[in-house]
Order: structure tokens, then C-alpha cells, then sequence
């Protein structure tokens, strides 16, 4: 007869994070904080956000070579910072709506440099696999964003600033000043932020919002899709992977 064990300590149990797809009901995932320098690099700021020590140091040492080379100038696209994403060996995947540049946009008060803009960002869509720069078009649920924020890693999203609040914000009640992730804005401006974690039980996202000072902005699911979704972000999503996919 087989041998039984003499202690029940000798008996190894799998946890919940040894369950494949398993996703956990709360999650955050810790980040150095970058508050953006101008009111057109918050795109540039999330990316510092995510690189390590040693790549931040870089991209802000050859900050305006990065710049320069990206030939966006002050109007960052989506495609802009997944090339440079690509130059730091950053695995992700860019899903939007819209491959190249949505003509849609040229009435659009936000995109006053859309001529100028055009040619480049549809180059850059159209040279995106030569590039090794991973571009689907796709659009996802909310559910989607928690799948991978539990199992991946985080997510640069490009959002309308007039629809992002922050619920602490809110219910804290703090001063103006303070409260900086409010936005005030009547209509549609292009923002990026990084989606750093959530909680399941309130039904919250957690992100980072680089026009901020360090800290981390809670937002509910359904608002947060809305300001995703507004018409001029095309639901450009950028998802980063810290784990292999």
C-alpha cells in the first residue's frame, strides 16, 4: 500500500493565482508617477510611466532626439508613441477603430494640425508591420480592459478629458487647485492616461493621470468607457505586457 503522508502540511495546495485565467478582485500595479512638463506630452509622460530606470533616464536625456525623429512635433498621435514604445523593446499591441488617420477628424476643432499630421500617421499605419509594431483593428469591452490589466499588465488609453473625473476627487472634496484630474473642458480633448489596476467590488478603475501630481484616480467602469469612446478617440487603446501574451 502506498505510504500516507505523516503531516497534512506536506500536502501542497494550488491558490487562486495558480488557476489559469484567474483574474483577482482587486488589483494594482504599482508605477513611478510622471507629471507631463507641457500641455501636448501626456502621451510622452505615460510612456516614462511604464519604461524602467534606466529607459526613463534615457528617453529623457535624448528627449527632443526622440522628439525629432518621431517628427510629430507637439501632436502626438497614438501610432507616434508606439513607435517609440517599439525603440525601447516595449511589448504591446495598439487596437483602434480607425487605421490611419480618421478623415472624420478634419472638422474637428482638436485636430486644428490634422493636414499636416496626416501624412505622417498613415505612413506610420501603413509601415507598421515592416516596424514590428503590433496594430489590430478592434474595439473591446470593459471587461476586457480588467482581463488584461489581471493577467498582462497595464494600458495607455487615449480618453476625452471633458468626460474624466476622479471619485476621490469628488468625494473628498478637494480644493480646485488639488483637484486637478476634474476637467473642465466643454468639449472633446484628446488626453492620455494609464491604466494602472481595479476594483471589482466598487466597480472602479484605477489610473494615472500624467496632468496630475503622483497619485492614483478612481473612476467607474461605465465612465470610464464613455470618456474611451468619445467620438475623436477612434478607442485607441494601447496594451502593455509585462507577462508574455
Amino acid at each position: 500500500m502506498p505510504s500516507k503522508p505523516d503531516k497534512l502540511s506536506s500536502i501542497v495546495l494550488p491558490t487562486m493565482e495558480d488557476i489559469p485565467g484567474y483574474v483577482p478582485d482587486i488589483l494594482e500595479h504599482p508605477l513611478v508617477h510622471f507629471t507631463q512638463r507641457y500641455d501636448w506630452d501626456c502621451g510622452l509622460a505615460c510612456i516614462l510611466m511604464i519604461l524602467d530606470r534606466r529607459q526613463r533616464q534615457t528617453f529623457l536625456s535624448q528627449f527632443q532626439q526622440i522628439c525629432d525623429e518621431g517628427q510629430f512635433g507637439k501632436s502626438t498621435w497614438t501610432i507616434d508613441l508606439c513607435y517609440i514604445l517599439k525603440v525601447f523593446n516595449v511589448p504591446h499591441k495598439f487596437l483602434t477603430k480607425t487605421l490611419g488617420a480618421n478623415p472624420n477628424h478634419r472638422v474637428n476643432d482638436y485636430y486644428k494640425s490634422y493636414t499636416m499630421d496626416m501624412l505622417r500617421v498613415n505612413n506610420k499605419f501603413r509601415y507598421a508591420e515592416q516596424n514590428g509594431v503590433d496594430v489590430q483593428q478592434h474595439t473591446v469591452n470593459y471587461r476586457f480592459l480588467i482581463d488584461h490589466l489581471g493577467t498582462y499588465g497595464n494600458i495607455i488609453l487615449l480618453i476625452s478629458a471633458s468626460l474624466l473625473y476622479c471619485d476621490l476627487c469628488k468625494f473628498n472634496k478637494l480644493p480646485c487647485e488639488i483637484r486637478s484630474c476634474l476637467s473642465i473642458t466643454p468639449s472633446y480633448m484628446g488626453h492620455y492616461i494609464v491604466l494602472c489596476g481595479y476594483n471589482k467590488r466598487l466597480q472602479k478603475f484605477m489610473y494615472r493621470n500624467p496632468a496630475c501630481k503622483d497619485k492614483v484616480c478612481y473612476i467607474p467602469y461605465q465612465a470610464l468607457d464613455k470618456a474611451r469612446k468619445a467620438n475623436g478617440t477612434d478607442e485607441d487603446i494601447i496594451l502593455l505586457y509585462d507577462k508574455p501574451a
